[in-house]
């Protein structure tokens, strides 16, 4: 991180770093719909375990940045929620869209 001489250096550095962090949960966001092809139920697409596994790495990841492990649990918390949520929507069409292409052989 480097140091801004003003507020609007402050938001310009911001807003490059938004740009880059949208990219990115965009790119994670396509790799959780591909999981979605590979889980059996709904039980496995929520995966408490894997959650609070990925929670406690990026607490680590945090505090090796010297950052806030609890602010970024909270975020990645946040994210996780919603990726799960948009997951299971997905899962669900898959299900039932095969299920309905069975039924109609």
């Amino acid at each position: 991180m480097q140091r801004c001489g003003s507020i609007e250096e402050v938001r310009d550095n911001i807003d490059r770093l938004d740009r880059q962090i949208v990219a990115l949960l965009c790119e994670r966001h396509g790799y959780v719909n591909e999981a979605a092809a590979f889980k059996k139920d709904a039980d496995a697409v929520k995966a408490p375990q894997r959650v609070e596994q990925l929670i406690e790495k990026v607490r680590t990841t945090a505090a090796a940045h010297d950052g806030d492990p609890d602010v970024i649990e909270e975020i990645y918390r946040g994210i996780v929620s919603v990726f799960i949520n948009s997951e299971l929507r997905l899962h669900h069409d898959m299900t039932n869209g095969k299920d309905a292409q069975s039924s109609a052989e």
